[in-house]
């Protein structure tokens, strides 16, 4: 009979879709408030691969994403979520704003891939709780990410990957410096 095996710690990231450079300032800050220090952060993005946000946040989005230097378990997944949820919300609440001023993605990162949480149900993803799902979303194989068949045309495009492969060497740093 297999043991159960506790997972190792992961790398927990937020990517933010905002128009505003003072919504994503603010967002962070919250986000560093409910998750710790950020050790990472990239630098902003085209968000032009779809218009699917367009008529809740405007146009000309951008994206950024950060990482925090804890290490977390993996099974925190959900509550982060539900977290960046309430932080969307109480950007919403504001009267001076679009109706969806930012859209936060909490994930994590292994040394094998990205997972990110999603509140919809879909083939190939898994139930966490709380109404939140798992996905992996992108693989890293011989020394690179790799898309999935279900992968975001944005995170396929490797737009990404530099930001995301420096947080897995932080992760992997973060590691080493724990078994120390």
């Amino acid at each position: 009979m297999a043991k159960a095996v506790e997972a190792l710690p992961v790398k927990l990231i937020c990517g933010a879709i905002y128009s505003a450079d003072g919504v994503f300032e603010q967002a962070r800050a919250m986000l560093e408030e409910a998750f710790g220090a950020i050790d990472l952060q990239s630098p902003a993005m085209a968000f032009d691969f779809t218009d699917y946000y367009a008529e809740q946040m405007g146009r000309d989005l951008l994206r950024r994403f950060v990482s925090f230097r804890q290490l977390v378990n993996p099974g925190v997944l959900a509550s982060a979520k539900a977290r960046t949820n309430e932080i969307e919300a109480e950007f919403a609440r504001r009267r001076d704003a679009p109706a969806r001023p930012v859209n936060l993605d909490p994930g994590y990162i292994t040394e094998a891939n990205l997972v990110l949480a999603s509140m919809k149900d879909f083939s190939h993803r898994i139930y966490l709780g709380g109404g939140v799902y798992g996905e992996v979303t992108l693989m890293y194989h011989k020394g690179r990410w790799q898309k999935l068949p279900w992968t975001f045309p944005d995170y396929a495009s490797g737009r990404y990957d530099d930001f995301l492969t420096e947080a897995r060497q932080r992760l992997r740093s973060n590691r080493r410096e724990e078994t120390r």
